[in-house]
C-alpha cells in the first residue's frame, strides 16, 4: 500500500452508514479507503468508483436529480452514480476539477460532459491537440483524449456544487490511487479552481512528491515544481481558473486563457 493510501485509509465521512439502500447501485464497492488500494489498473478503479455509496447525502442528491431531471433532458436516462475519471492510462497530463455537475456529468456519466463548462474545456483540448473532437456529449460519442486524463477530488454531484470537507476527504482515496496508477507517465497536473488545488495538495504531500512549504498558492497560471522522492521526474502543478459558466460569462476565464494553460502543460510534459 502506498504512503498516501495509508495516510487516507483512516479518513471517514461524517455521513457514513447509508440509511437507505441506493436505488441505482445494487453492489456497492465499499468504503473508498478499503476499496481503492485493491484496484490493479485504471479500468478496475473506474469500475469501483462507479459503485461507491460512501456518502449518503451525495447518494440521495445525485439519485434525486436523476429521477426529477431537468426539463430539457426529461427523455434521457441519467447516469445518477459517481463519475469516474476519463482518459488514457498512460497520460502525461491530468486535469483536476471539482465535482460532476448535476445535469452534466451526473447525467452523462463522463466528467465535464453535457454542460457549458465541458463545452469550453473540450473545445480547447481539441484546439491544442489533446482531444479527438471538440465536443463531448455522451459516453458513446467516440471522443478520445490524447496524453490527458480528466478527474476530480469528488466523484459525485454535490448539492449547490459544494461538497463538505468530510465528503471530499472520504472520496480522497480514489484520487490517491488514480495518481498512483498514473505515476509512471504523469508529469503535469492542471488544476481547475481553488477547491481542486487545495484538495490535491494533501494527496501529493503524502505521495512521492514534495510539496513546498509554504504551500504554493492557487492562481491562474500559477506553477509549482514538486521534486520526486522516488528518484523519478518531478511533477508540475499548473493553476487555471475554473471553466465555469459564470467565470466565462464574466470574462474572468476565456477560451484563449485556457488554451494558454494547456499549451504550457504540453510543453512541461514534453508532449508534441
Amino acid at each position: 500500500m502506498s504512503p498516501t493510501l495509508r495516510a487516507t485509509r483512516g479518513v471517514l465521512c461524517q455521513f457514513c452508514g447509508v440509511e437507505k439502500p441506493p436505488e441505482l447501485i445494487t453492489d456497492p464497492s465499499g468504503e473508498p479507503a478499503d476499496a481503492a488500494p485493491g484496484a490493479g489498473d485504471l479500468a478496475e478503479l473506474d469500475e469501483l468508483v462507479g459503485r461507491c455509496t460512501a456518502c449518503p447525502r451525495l447518494v440521495e442528491w445525485r439519485e434525486e436529480v436523476a429521477r426529477v431531471k431537468r426539463a430539457a433532458f426529461r427523455d434521457e436516462d441519467y447516469w445518477g452514480r459517481p463519475v469516474p475519471g476519463f482518459g488514457p492510462s498512460d497520460a502525461e497530463i491530468a486535469i483536476v476539477g471539482l465535482a460532476p455537475a448535476a445535469h452534466g456529468g451526473n447525467r452523462t456519466g463522463r466528467m465535464f460532459t453535457g454542460d457549458r463548462s465541458g463545452d469550453v474545456l473540450f473545445q480547447a483540448l481539441h484546439d491544442v491537440g489533446l482531444a479527438s473532437q471538440p465536443e463531448s456529449v455522451s459516453l458513446h460519442d467516440g471522443l478520445r483524449l490524447h496524453h490527458t486524463r480528466i478527474t476530480a477530488p469528488v466523484h459525485c454531484a454535490p448539492p449547490a456544487n459544494k461538497p463538505t470537507p468530510a465528503e471530499r476527504d472520504t472520496c480522497r482515496p480514489w484520487l490517491v490511487r488514480e495518481l498512483d496508477l498514473l505515476r509512471p507517465t504523469l508529469r503535469v497536473v492542471v488544476v481547475l479552481g481553488g477547491f481542486g488545488w487545495q484538495s490535491l495538495l494533501p494527496v501529493l504531500a503524502d505521495a512521492v512528491w514534495q510539496v513546498p512549504r509554504p504551500r504554493p498558492k492557487f492562481g491562474h497560471l500559477a506553477h509549482a515544481e514538486l521534486p520526486a522522492t522516488d528518484g523519478g521526474p518531478p511533477l508540475h502543478l499548473l493553476g487555471c481558473y475554473h471553466v465555469s459558466q459564470r467565470n466565462v460569462q464574466t470574462k474572468l476565464m476565456s477560451p484563449a486563457m485556457l488554451r494558454e494553460v494547456l499549451e504550457r502543460a504540453k510543453d512541461l510534459a514534453g508532449v508534441a
